[in-house]
């Protein structure tokens, strides 16, 4: 697939200019439109006396809200120069809500990782995890201290499963475009045939691939982190598991190990 639309997710966090930075950066390797995308939840009255209180009190709350979405619109704009068109998409829903949302009309969502995937964000940060699980789109995780614009050398943690399938799908601007891409396979009766055939169909599609089936006494996820950084890959591609689990998302382990311990950017699917 080819990127025309890259949204970003746009808070006050630290990291935040850089992730639009980064965003930018990619709008212009693809000649995509870069839309930030920045909402919060008016929040409710508190012990109103009457319902012109409760009115009062919420018009109060949204004027506040409508400022902090002009003062992250700021921040976009600051930051967002590189990438040949902008567009702006603020709101006043719960910021993932937003996000989720607004995904329905961009190719690649762009968002900051904390982490641990289930802390509270903050009123304008988003949630990785329900991001990953409900958007229906790739969705490119940047760490705090991730190391520049990724791409270049890019390590597909291939498993044959449909999350895998659409990570795969959802990276190939990124795969097309790799200095080298190294499909590798891991875990109890790991075997290279469907890793290959993933290759020679990145092949097919000017990519530089080679292969590796990696052995490993530790986790899954912890292993695919050791042989990226052996090789200096500077993105993971892989696909997102996990399940709903009273009205949050619990990750598979290699999942949530990479969200947890990863310094590359991440680009998965769900």
């Amino acid at each position: 697939m080819s990127y025309a639309n890259i949204l970003v997710s746009v808070d006050f966090a630290e990291a935040a200019p850089d992730r639009v930075r980064l965003a930018a950066a990619l709008a212009r390797r693809f000649d995509a439109t870069l839309t930030g995308a920045a909402a919060a939840e008016v929040p409710a009255p508190l012990l109103a006396h009457d319902i012109r209180d409760a009115q009062a009190q919420y018009e109060r709350s949204k004027v506040k809200i409508l400022q902090d979405v002009e003062r992250a619109e700021a921040v976009f704009a600051r930051c967002a120069g590189v990438a040949p068109r902008t567009a702006w998409l603020g709101g006043t829903d719960r910021s993932f809500v937003h996000l989720v949302e607004k995904g329905r009309a961009a190719d690649l969502l762009v968002v900051g990782g904390a982490g641990e995937t289930e802390i509270d964000p903050g009123p304008f940060g988003v949630a990785v995890g329900p991001v990953l699980m409900e958007a229906g789109r790739p969705i490119l995780v940047v760490p705090q201290a991730h190391a520049g614009e990724p791409g270049r050398r890019i390590v597909v943690a291939w498993k044959d499963t449909p999350e895998a399938r659409r990570a795969v799908s959802g990276a190939l601007s990124f795969l097309r475009s790799a200095d080298h891409v190294l499909v590798v396979t891991t875990g109890r009766g790991a075997r290279l045939e469907g890793a290959e055939e993933v290759a020679a169909h990145l092949r097919l599609h000017g990519a530089s691939v080679t292969t590796h089936l990696l052995t490993t006494t530790v986790g899954d996820g912890e292993e695919i982190l050791r042989f990226a950084r052996e090789e200096h890959a500077d993105l993971i591609v892989m696909g997102a598991y996990g399940h709903s689990r009273l009205r949050e998302w619990a990750f598979g382990g290699a999942t949530r190990h990479i969200l947890q311990a990863s310094n590359l950017c991440c680009l998965m699917a769900h």
